[in-house]
């Protein structure tokens, strides 16, 4: 098969690759219909993270169940799944209590932009479409297996309510996705914090009531004076820098609640300042698992089309520019079709 492989920052390229195989009887090999480029993937192409030895890279994925170990009995082959970048068997304590990114067997999805992938965990990680979906709804479905799921859950760890306010830290994908998590969860004021104009469009055209162009200090006071002062009551922080942590707890009223799902990166949180903030922070992977059915439902329904998210879409043979496009801010998020 073929597939992406990273060398050095900079330096993603497309290869042949030994066709994945069953390996545990849990296991299930799929065809890939769609992948995608994460942000999280700049990280080491930025060079902000440690490569190593060159290896594959993608953990976003829908496709074709084409193979199932003899323990898999929830999938089968020629159904349509969606599944999480966090694999997990859905039956351990963790899973059970819904926190399936920090399942006992997990493993992290890691080769998935490629012709096939093979899904450990399957029974407990892949989620069966009635149907094969119409091909419009095909990028709905792929958001949802990362960063609608990942911004779904940093609107629930900020605890967003009905008649609510909210901030969003971020206008990627993820950030984005938080956006319409917001609404749908009720929030009666979305404020987005964002530079870029095609972003602020289609974060408008998601929910946001408010566009905050500033960022640091300036972001800070921007926010509280759009909020009289005070604060947000739920901030979605979805970047992972220092800069966006430090501007989402600034801008979280006393009381408030913030939900941080970007990887940080050189991030540190003054115990102090925390404690006399009364802010409540809460974040880490999300578990997507717990939402792929309810995500699915909203997509496949039409209530919800974040799908949007990806302005760019590439043969997966094109992956290379797909990271060069999101990395010069040319696209928001690059959709990969084998």
């Amino acid at each position: 098969m073929r597939g992406a492989v990273i060398h050095a920052p900079g330096d993603v390229r497309f290869e042949t690759l030994d066709d994945p195989k069953i390996l545990k009887p849990t296991d299930a090999i799929i065809r890939t219909v769609a992948t995608c480029v994460c942000g999280s993937d700049l990280w080491p192409y930025r060079g902000a993270e440690p490569i190593g030895d060159p290896h594959p890279m993608g953990h976003e994925y829908v496709g074709i169940v084409e193979e199932t170990g003899p323990e898999v009995t929830q999938v089968k082959p020629g159904q349509f799944v969606v599944g999480s970048f966090a694999t997990s068997d859905n039956t351990c304590a963790n899973c059970q209590k819904g926190w399936q990114s920090s399942c006992l067997n997990r493993e992290f999805m890691s080769t998935c932009q490629a012709d096939y992938v093979r899904i450990p965990n399957a029974p407990g990680t892949l989620v069966a479409t009635d149907q094969i979906p119409d091909a419009g709804l095909v990028p709905g479905l792929l958001a949802v297996s990362d960063v609608m799921g990942t911004g779904w859950w940093a609107a629930l760890a900020a605890e967003v309510k009905p008649g609510s306010t909210a901030v969003v830290v971020g206008d990627g994908a993820v950030g984005l996705c938080g956006v319409i998590a917001a609404k749908e969860l009720g929030a009666e004021r979305i404020i987005a914090m964002s530079r870029h104009a095609s972003r602020q469009q289609l974060a408008v055209e998601f929910g946001a009531t408010d566009i905050v162009a500033e960022r640091g200090e300036d972001g800070i006071a921007r926010i509280k004076e759009l909020t009289g002062g005070i604060g947000a009551d739920s901030v979605l922080e979805c970047v992972g820098t220092a800069q966006s942590m430090r501007q989402a707890l600034h801008v979280t009223r006393p009381g408030g609640n913030v939900g941080f799902v970007g990887v940080p990166h050189e991030v540190a949180v003054d115990g102090l300042e925390l404690f006399f903030s009364q802010v409540g922070l809460r974040g880490g992977p999300a578990p997507v698992r717990r939402y792929l059915p309810e995500l699915i439902d909203l997509v496949l329904s039409g209530r919800i089309n974040p799908g949007k998210v990806f302005d760019l879409t590439l043969p997966l043979d094109q992956v290379a520019e797909g990271y060069k496009a999101m990395d010069e801010r040319r696209a928001i998020k690059a959709l990969l079709k084998p």
